[in-house]
């Protein structure tokens, strides 16, 4: 017991010290995969909603200096940030929330940790995954969402068409159903 006291004196004192973390010079996604396959081996698949066919995959990219990416696995669909080249991020508590601004819109993250790739930022965009979502749908998946994160979003212009049934069906010969002035 004494031995587990000092041994987590120790790792709060080594967590006080660290007060930043360096970020990966190359693609963490690979490393990704590797320890969700651990975590999926030796924790979830015991679980009710663990999707057995779904494989692990993940793809990340760089934006704006920093790793961002989508990580699939046989419980859950994220997107996710970590530092990238030549960046040193602070240590932050686990569970803190962050909103990042993406070219998509702004998420809100929580900080999360994995045990080789210590901190990073996770969004939940499904969880559990849809049992009915297949191997090759889920590879897909990731990729188009990682296009998603990083595409404009499709906004109405100030001069934006009124789709109101009313406006549909009230309107006037020769009247354009989008004309918004009346």
């Amino acid at each position: 017991m004494a031995q587990f006291i000092v041994n987590e004196a120790v790792k709060e004192a080594a967590q006080e010290l660290a007060q930043e973390f360096a970020g990966f010079a190359t693609n963490p996604a690979p490393l990704l995969v590797a320890q969700y396959e651990r975590i999926a081996r030796e924790e979830m698949q015991a679980l009710p909603f663990y999707h057995p066919d779904m494989p692990i995959a993940a793809e990340c990219v760089l934006f704006e200096d920093q790793w961002l990416g989508c990580v699939l696995t046989p419980w859950m669909l994220s997107v996710v940030v970590l530092p990238g080249p030549d960046q040193l991020w602070p240590v932050r508590s686990s569970s803190e929330r962050i909103a990042l601004q993406l070219p998509c819109g702004n998420m809100t993250f929580m900080v999360g940790e994995l045990p080789e790739t210590g901190q990073l930022l996770a969004c939940s965009l499904m969880s559990p995954i849809d049992p009915h979502l297949g191997a090759d749908e889920g590879r897909v998946l990731v990729s188009s969402t990682l296009k998603m994160l990083l595409s404009l979003p499709v906004q109405q212009g100030e001069g934006g068409m009124n789709l109101s049934r009313r406006r549909l069906f009230s309107g006037r010969r020769g009247d354009p159903v989008g004309d918004t002035q009346r």
